[in-house]
């Protein structure tokens, strides 16, 4: 599992433990109420969604960094 960051433009939505950049987008796009018919899948790391784009950013060590819970 590796963590991403969720992105759309400059603003940082979220984050994401998942095996790959693409199911960590639609994971949170479901999240959010999204049907799979809604997505628009742009590359392995980015979709759009009501004509929004979203990134997918792998956070380098999820483990050093003091924002994270758990």
């Amino acid at each position: 599992m590796q963590t991403y960051q969720v992105r759309t433009g400059r603003r940082k939505l979220a984050l994401v433990d998942a095996p790959t950049p693409q199911q960590a987008l639609l994971d949170y796009a479901r999240s959010m109420g999204c049907h799979d018919d809604e997505l628009m899948k742009l590359g392995p790391a980015s979709l759009s969604w009501r004509g929004a784009v979203y990134k997918a950013v792998a956070v380098p060590d999820s483990r050093a960094r003091p924002d994270r819970e758990g």
